[in-house]
């Protein structure tokens, strides 16, 4: 069995979960404003970039050198959920503005869903052959509880309850000068012109804005 078809698979239960749910989803998924973010973001320090011990999908860490100054677009992701497509969306997002300083990072997690089970060199794997993707991924970590890697629980700390992720492909938006921007749950998509919108403004302001 190939991956493709693994990965059809998964999306076809995804979906099936999601219809079983039902109306109990849909506060689940509900888009968050990124304007809801103002308050907390007002109190919380900058991520500090050079305390993160963030490991490489490929093995190795990242240098913190690498996020000083961007713009960056994290991402909890998972091989076989129904919004395992939005992979595409923010490939390309990442081709279109990689060289006007954002990174968009996935931190693949297996927390809803038990969505993401394989191995970190399955899942660059799928990644790669699936959809193409080259945008900078750490190794498998969990993102939610106590438990969590330390760059969510500083984003959970600058967001507040209401903009931790509640399903996989949460949006967290961290500006050039390392402070909360924005965040959007599941169902705002790569291309949203909500999510665009705050990009640009992110990517327009300045490290010390």
């Amino acid at each position: 069995m190939t991956r493709r078809h693994l990965f059809l698979g998964g999306l076809a239960l995804g979906l099936a979960g999601l219809a079983v749910a039902g109306g109990a989803a849909a506060w689940l998924f509900a888009p968050r404003a990124a304007a809801g973010a103002d308050a907390a973001a007002a109190d919380a320090a900058p991520v500090d970039w050079g305390a993160l011990a963030l490991p490489r999908i490929e093995g190795g860490t990242f240098d913190p050198g690498f996020f000083d100054g961007k713009a960056v677009l994290l991402v909890n992701t998972a091989s076989f959920c129904g919004f395992t497509p939005q992979y595409e969306g923010l490939q390309a997002l990442w081709q279109a503005r990689r060289d006007d300083g954002l990174v968009v990072l996935g931190m693949p997690s297996n927390d809803f869903g038990n969505q993401e089970p394989g191995s970190e060199a399955e899942i660059q794997a799928f990644c790669e052959t699936t959809f193409g993707i080259d945008f900078p991924m750490t190794a498998k970590q969990t993102v939610v509880g106590p438990d969590a890697h330390p760059l969510y629980r500083w984003a959970a700390e600058a967001t507040g309850p209401a903009g931790v992720p509640r399903w996989n492909f949460h949006k967290i938006l961290i500006g050039r000068d390392g402070r909360l921007a924005g965040w959007f749950g599941t169902t705002v998509a790569p291309d949203s012109p909500r999510l665009t919108a705050a990009i640009d403004a992110a990517l327009a302001a300045g490290p010390g804005s």
